[in-house]
């Protein structure tokens, strides 16, 4: 069963439904997550009316439910009149005006978990544009749900196990760890990079206690290039996976033991894990 959706799944929802409205250029765009077996209609943007607020769509029934069933997108050009699908709720759809509709769905660990929704008044087929739009957008959603989903997963994990003494697991979180901290850095939504960096800061944090903050601060770019080598990682396969030159890999070495007090890479690890720099 698929809760309803937390604060930060809302805030990625309404940030993917404003970026999809300006790039894709069409009136109207909302979403709707699961709870249950049900598909709840929570965030729009464009309506005229509140009709189709708080709606919930049984899986299987309408677009909605169809796209949630099937896993894959589908689209009308005439809502009334399409025999691709149930009309449980014409009303509400057709108090707002709507005609042409296109939904996508967020799919994590397999599930369903929440569709969004292009639409226009008209009766003609989404455009190219929009189409291209929501299809990325559907896409983008599904990675940041993931990698959240998964990270949520490793810190409950982690924090049930008093002061993580099962090696195997510290070393998933520490590879969890670098393994966002590379990511980061790629994705354009200033919100989810800086939730992500977030993210890692409470991963490293569950290390070894130590006393006060930390008197060291690492760049966060130096950040990712200390735990690629906590990881065991040559230069050159930090430099690959952080899309760096070599010889900027080995400069944020220098710097990060300078900053560590600290004379060979295994020694800046061992100092930045006592600070609480990483995990």
């Amino acid at each position: 069963m698929t809760a309803p959706h937390s604060r930060s799944t809302g805030e990625a929802l309404r940030a993917e439904l404003r970026r999809t409205q300006r790039l894709a250029g069409v009136p109207l765009v909302f979403a709707g997550t699961m709870s249950g077996d049900r598909l709840i209609l929570t965030d729009f943007l464009g309506t005229r009316t509140t009709a189709m607020r708080n709606l919930h769509v049984s899986v299987g029934t309408g677009l909605g439910g169809r796209v949630v069933a099937q896993r894959r997108p589908a689209a009308v050009e005439d809502y009334l009149t399409a025999r691709t699908i149930t009309h449980d709720y014409d009303r509400p759809v057709l108090v707002e005006g709507i005609s042409s509709i296109l939904a996508v769905p967020v799919q994590v660990q397999g599930r369903c978990t929440a569709v969004l929704y292009g639409a226009v008044r008209e009766r003609m087929p989404l455009g190219d544009r929009a189409r291209e739009a929501l299809l990325s957008a559907g896409a983008r959603l599904s990675m940041t749900l993931s990698v959240q989903a998964e990270v949520d997963s490793r810190l409950a994990m982690a924090e049930s196990r008093l002061g993580l003494k099962d090696l195997a697991d510290l070393e998933e979180i520490r590879a969890v760890h670098a393994e966002l901290r590379s990511i980061a850095p790629a994705v354009t939504d200033p919100e989810l990079r800086r939730r992500l960096c977030a993210t890692t800061d409470r991963l490293a944090r569950l290390g070894a206690p130590t006393a006060g903050a930390p008197t060291v601060r690492l760049s966060p770019r130096e950040t990712d290039v200390l735990a690629q080598v906590a990881l065991g990682y040559t230069n050159a396969t930090v430099a690959e996976r952080l899309s760096l030159a070599p010889e900027t890999v080995k400069a944020y070495l220098y710097a990060i033991m300078r900053k560590l007090d600290a004379r060979t890479r295994h020694e800046a690890v061992v100092h930045a894990r006592r600070l609480r720099l990483l995990p």
